[in-house]
This record gives C-alpha cells, sequence and structure tokens, in this order.
C-alpha cells in the first residue's frame, strides 16, 4: 500500500448551469458540454449535496466508466471532489473500466455507500459525441427519482463545489491499495469478481462442455466496450474457449468510430457474420456460428441471435423465465415473480401465468425493478429496448443473459450426440412460440427529432387518447380502441407514482400501439413507436414481422402524424 499526503480542500465559487437534469438512467450530454467550466464539477457537488452529510462523511464510494472519452479525466476530477466531500474509500477498476453490471455487483459485495458510473451506455462516444454520468445508490442500482429530483435541485441552486488542491497520483492500471492521508483508493481486478458472481449462478462445468464440443461455434462482439475484458475472462479464462470467438473486444474511447447499441442496425458486424445481412452472407451457411451475441459501450444491454435468426428481447427474456430451472441459481431459490418495461411485449406474462407467479408491469427504468427486488417481489425481468436481468445485482446484465442462453442451449443439447444437429436458437424459439403463441413485435426509433416537433406529436397523440376514451366504439381501420391512456404506474412496494410513461393504445384484441419519447439521448428527442400483435393460430406463427405487423404500422404511422410534424420519412432504426 502507498502512503501519500492529501492536498487541502479548496471551495470554488460557481453558479447554477441549466438544464442538468438526470433522465432514465442519468445525465447525458456531448462531451464539450461537460468539458465546459464547472459543468461536471456542478454535476457532481449536487450529487454529493443531495446526500446526508453525516452518511456521506467516511463512506465507500465506487468509481468507474464505460471507458470512453473524457473518462479519465473526469473520474481523476471526481476522486478530488469526493475526498473533498467526505469520502473516506474509493474503489474503482483498472483504468477506471468496469460494466455497469459488475458495478451494481461490487456495491453490494464490498457495501459501498453509492457509485457515480460515468457512462452513456449504448450511445456514441469520442470528443464530438457523448458522455454520461449517473449515480446507483447502496443496492448497486439507479437512484430513485425522488433523490434524482433532489440532485437536479442542487444543481439549480448550487454557489460552490470543493475539491482537493493537489491530484492523489496512483497506478490505475494495476490493482492494489493506495492511501492519501484519511482517502483511501483501492484498484479492483473487476473482471474476476465478476466472474466469480457468474460461477455462482451458472453451471460452468455444463457451460465449458458446451463451448468444448466440435460441432458448436459461437461469436460475440463487445463493440469496442467495456465488454470486451469481461468476456475474455468469463469466455476464455473460465469456460476456455478460443479468443477468436470475441470480436471488437478492446475497449475504445470512441467504440471503434461505431455506435455501440446492440441491434441489427448498429451491430452489423456481428448481423453479417449471423447470415442476417442479405447483401452479405456468408459464402458457405455452415461457416455461420451457431450462437452469437453482442453487448452495448457498458455491457448492460444485450443481442441474442441464432445462425440466420434473431431473438427479439421480449422473447428472449420470456424464454429464459420458461427455461429458468436449468440454471442453478433459479433450480436453487425458484423464481419469485417476473417483471418487463411497459412497451415490452407480453410474452413475459404469458410464461408468468404457467409458471403461476405474478408478472408486473413497470416503467421504463431499471430502478422500478429494483424496489421489488428488494421486496423478494422480483426475480427475472427485461426491456424490450435489449436490457435483461435477475435479482442477483441491481441493474440488467448483458452477459448474464448470454450465459443464460448458453445454459439452455447446453440443456437443450446435453443428450444431441456429436454430429447430429443440435437444438438451435431458432428451434427453441419456434418451440416457445408452439407452447405459448407469438407476440409480433417491432419498435420504430427516430432518433435526433427536434424537441418541439416531439412534443407536437405527443400533444397530438393525447388528444386521440381523450376522443378514444369518450367513444367505447373508438375505431382505427380495423381495430377497435378497448383502452387508451397514458400509462401511470403505482410502486406496489413504496406506493410512489409516476405518470406520463408512454401513451397506449391497446386494441380489442390484445394488439397494442405504444409511443413514448426516450430519455437517453443527449441531443433532441427520439420518438419511439412500439407496435404488437399476438398470434396463437400454429399456422402463422413464422410470418415475417414487418409483414405480420402491416396494418397496425399504417395506424400507428398515421394516427401520430410523424412524417408530417418531423419531416422523418421513415425510422432511424427498426427491430
Amino acid at each position: 500500500m502507498s502512503d501519500m499526503k492529501a492536498g487541502e480542500v479548496t471551495v470554488v465559487k460557481t453558479v447554477p448551469i441549466a438544464g442538468q437534469a438526470f433522465g432514465t438512467s442519468g445525465l447525458r450530454k456531448k462531451v464539450v458540454e461537460f468539458q465546459k467550466p464547472n459543468y461536471l464539477e456542478n454535476v457532481v457537488q449536487s450529487i454529493f449535496n443531495s446526500l446526508p452529510s453525516n452518511e456521506l462523511q467516511g463512506s465507500t464510494l465506487f468509481l468507474s466508466g464505460d471507458g470512453r472519452y473524457f473518462n479519465q479525466e473526469a473520474s481523476h476530477t471526481i476522486i478530488r471532489m469526493a475526498a473533498a466531500n467526505g469520502v473516506s474509500r474509493i474503489l474503482c477498476g483498472t483504468h477506471f473500466l468496469v460494466s455497469t453490471p459488475c458495478v451494481s455487483a461490487l456495491v453490494r459485495q464490498f457495501k459501498c455507500y453509492g457509485a457515480i458510473i460515468l457512462t452513456a451506455s449504448h450511445n456514441p462516444g469520442g470528443p464530438d459525441e457523448d458522455f454520461g454520468i449517473k449515480y446507483n445508490t447502496s443496492n448497486g442500482g439507479p437512484a430513485a427519482e425522488n433523490i434524482t429530483n433532489e440532485i437536479y435541485k442542487h444543481t439549480q441552486a448550487i454557489a460552490d463545489y470543493k475539491i482537493m488542491s493537489e491530484q492523489p497520483k496512483f497506478d490505475v492500471s494495476r490493482v492494489g491499495q493506495y492511501k492519501f492521508g484519511s482517502l483511501t483508493i483501492e484498484v479492483v481486478d473487476a473482471p474476476k469478481e465478476y466472474a466469480k458472481l457468474m460461477k455462482s449462478i451458472f453451471d460452468f462445468d455444463a457451460l465449458r462442455e458446451l463451448i468444448g464440443r466440435k460441432d458448436f461455434s459461437f461469436v460475440y462482439d463487445a463493440m469496442h466496450g467495456v465488454a470486451g475484458p469481461f468476456a475474455t475472462e468469463v469466455f476464455v479464462n473460465e469456460l476456455g474457449a478460443d479468443p477468436s470467438c470475441i470480436i471488437n473486444g478492446a475497449p475504445s474511447l470512441d467504440f471503434g468510430k461505431g455506435h455501440p447499441d446492440p441491434n441489427l442496425t448498429y451491430a452489423h458486424e456481428l448481423v453479417e457474420r449471423m447470415g442476417l445481412d442479405p447483401e452479405h452472407k456468408p459464402q458457405s451457411r455452415d461457416t455461420i456460428p451457431d450462437f452469437g451475441a453482442a453487448a452495448d459501450g457498458d455491457a448492460d444491454r444485450n443481442m441474442v441471435l441464432g445462425r440466420e435468426f434473431f431473438v427479439t428481447p421480449s422473447d428472449s427474456v420470456a424464454i429464459i423465465a420458461a427455461n429458468a430451472s436449468c440454471i442453478p441459481y433459479f433450480a436453487r431459490g425458484g423464481v419469485k415473480g417476473v417483471a418487463r418495461s411497459m412497451p415490452t411485449s407480453a410474452a413475459l406474462d404469458r410464461v408468468a401465468s404457467k409458471l403461476g407467479v405474478q408478472c408486473y408491469e413497470v416503467p421504463t427504468g431499471w430502478k422500478f425493478f429494483g424496489n421489488l427486488m428488494d421486496a423478494g417481489k422480483l426475480s427475472i425481468c427485461g426491456e424490450e429496448s435489449f436490457g435483461t436481468g435477475s435479482d442477483h445485482i441491481r441493474e440488467k446484465d448483458g452477459l448474464w443473459a448470454v450465459l443464460a442462453w448458453l445454459q439452455i442451449l447446453h440443456h437443450k443439447n446435453k443428450h444431441t450426440p456429436q454430429g447430429s444437429p443440435l437444438v438451435s436458437v431458432k428451434d427453441i424459439v419456434l418451440d416457445h412460440w408452439k407452447t405459448y403463441g407469438r407476440n409480433y413485435y417491432s419498435r420504430y426509433d427516430y432518433e435526433q427529432v427536434d424537441s418541439d416537433a416531439a412534443n407536437k406529436v405527443m400533444a397530438g397523440l393525447m388528444e386521440l387518447v381523450q376522443k378514444a376514451s369518450e367513444n367505447k366504439d373508438y375505431r382505427m381501420d380495423d381495430y377497435t380502441v378497448g383502452k387508451a391512456d397514458n400509462f401511470s404506474y403505482t410502486d406496489p412496494v413504496d406506493h410512489s407514482v409516476s405518470k406520463n410513461q408512454g401513451i397506449r393504445f391497446i386494441f380489442t384484441d390484445g394488439s397494442r400501439v405504444v409511443y413514448r419519447l426516450s430519455g437517453t439521448g443527449s441531443v433532441g428527442a427520439t420518438i419511439r413507436v412500439y407496435i404488437e400483435k399476438y398470434e396463437s393460430d400454429q399456422s402463422k406463427l413464422e410470418q415475417e414481422t414487418q409483414n405480420a405487423l402491416q396494418p397496425l404500422i399504417k395506424i400507428a404511422l398515421e394516427i401520430s402524424k410523424i412524417a408530417e410534424l418531423t419531416g422523418r420519412q421513415k425510422p432511424t432504426v427498426i427491430t
């Protein structure tokens, strides 16, 4: 342990900066905004000011991020400010790199008071791109709205911030402890700690058996995010996979100049390898891996693919829940309940009904799941935005979801001899649809829309909600509206109410069209449109999704007047 003197505390005068409100998962802005004088410092001091000073004094704080541009500089500033505000111990990962799910796990493991995570998740990185900061509480999950609202209030009234005059010098590339007066900085081997947790959840012997099969191959796309070191530790060091199974595994300040969002548009290299890009088909189907997955920038999201087959996130969480008994963690403790975000398809509801457990429908944002988990009501949950997880932590966990799929694949193939056709990802999904029916589902994203135009879209839809609510036989083409509202959620644990969570048109046959303004962008607004239709007819389970949903897509685009009000003739991304 290195022991050095700490610097003096300096109080710096500042003034409030507009627009520092935390969204669904923290504050996200362009890097150039965070680099402006006092911008980062105002946010960080406001976080500390929102916490009881008697609790903050002598506390342990976790600090890490996804490695994007400005991560290192911001981390050193936050260390100086944390020390000045009474934090006595700071834990971080090597190079300040820790996946968001691992931060949640380590906050719980080391009993930290909280965590500051520097991430903009799936948003692009680089000098001209996005940066973000979020605060997680002692349960390892994102701060609740009452805390983020308090942080915002402080940003609007801040007059000064505290910072140590000297920068503690320590080797962030090496595991170890460094002491500076009353401050201790501890650098931990996060990938190893995370691997230990996964070994307590899954059967690693079974996973080694699957990965070691000569007739099984897989590829994992870390998308140049923080997932790379964690995937290497789990898949290569622990499970014996060939390092070549991990692509784009080196974390990069700008994510390899890509967009680290694991969907069919941005994970194009993986999509091509898995035979899903009609313009770039592999020369031979035999060269396509059996299983593929991708992560986002901070490794909390995931995309799962089979050979020439895409698994929707809504189906993925439902299939994991339906097969939970083959995962040791759930075999031991059972499934207490399941939950999904409101826009996520109702595929999970049907599994919950068969399992005989409660299915909760919550607003978008992982903090809502955390309350249910802390109350012992929830085991497995997911969001259609490629987030899946369980109560082992209080964040979504992309690598956990991939391991869950590999465990299911092993279970389905444990009696399949070498050389015989494997039960594939597609086989598993088709079997699930035959058992539960299929929820055809698609999401249209209109990114970086002018905020005024986006608000006009939502205002027009609210007028339509009012009309539909006043007429019990209100029709949209061949569909009759059964319910129209702006989703409101009352938390069954703390009874807090979250209003205006998304405009819904639910038709009498169970089909839905949902609209939300996303809170994860840094510029303008993102309009998300969700279209869903349930099909139980066994002869209609393998239709092309856009064709099956075409009548509802037509309604969704016409009633919203998106093209007319925003000028956008087509979405940025379709999933």
